[in-house]
């Protein structure tokens, strides 16, 4: 049965050393954990700014982050071969429709994308599998289908996201009560918030 781990407090983050290799960058997230990205950018700005765009939107803050994670890897001048745009991937039709002026600032693309999700949940019942495939492939693919599309790439999108968001793969307690989360994508974080499991439905 898969597991998730629920974050019980939040204690703060312990300073941890980045993966060797490459310049790296540290993301904390306001639920604690931490990411490591190559990706230059404010990344204090991108918690103040999911926060409000969170609180704003009624849209979970986790969701949020996933999103960005599987969309941009948290660079906001992230650009895809088929021209989405900025830390939530935004299509120039779609920013213009959701009025973000400069796709590549981080608040504007976070304001927008969040709407954007916020609109995708109402319009699918909060079914997140729905919400996430019509923000990969667009509300018609999946009222045309009724459900995910067939299509590969929305389909893995839909698995990464939800993993992001709900499943890390393998815990392990470190010396000095730090927490180690490896997921299946090879991305390690350090936390030092306690984990405790529960069956997820």
């Amino acid at each position: 049965m898969h597991r998730y781990a629920m974050l019980l407090a939040i204690l703060g983050v312990a300073a941890v050393a980045p993966p060797a290799g490459a310049e790296t960058y540290s993301l904390v997230t306001p639920d604690g954990f931490v990411y490591f990205t190559k990706a230059r950018g404010d990344h204090r700005s991108y918690a103040r700014h999911v926060n409000y765009a969170a609180a704003r939107y009624a849209v979970p803050e986790r969701l949020i982050w996933a999103v960005i994670r599987a969309e941009s890897g948290f660079d906001p001048r992230a650009v895809s071969r088929r021209g989405a745009q900025g830390l939530m991937q935004l299509m120039p039709e779609t920013a213009a429709i959701l009025g973000v002026r400069d796709v590549f600032n981080p608040y504007e693309n976070i304001d927008g994308g969040v709407r954007h999700l916020r609109a995708l949940i109402e319009r699918f019942g909060h079914d997140l599998r729905l919400v996430l495939a019509a923000y990969n492939a667009g509300e018609k693919a999946v009222l045309t289908y009724g459900d995910v599309p067939p299509y590969r790439e929305t389909q893995e999108y839909v698995t990464r996201v939800l993993r992001f968001y709900n499943d890390p793969v393998k815990l392990g307690e470190l010396p000095g009560g730090i927490h180690q989360i490896v997921e299946r994508d090879g991305t390690i974080v350090y936390t030092n918030i306690p984990l405790a499991y529960r069956p997820r439905s």
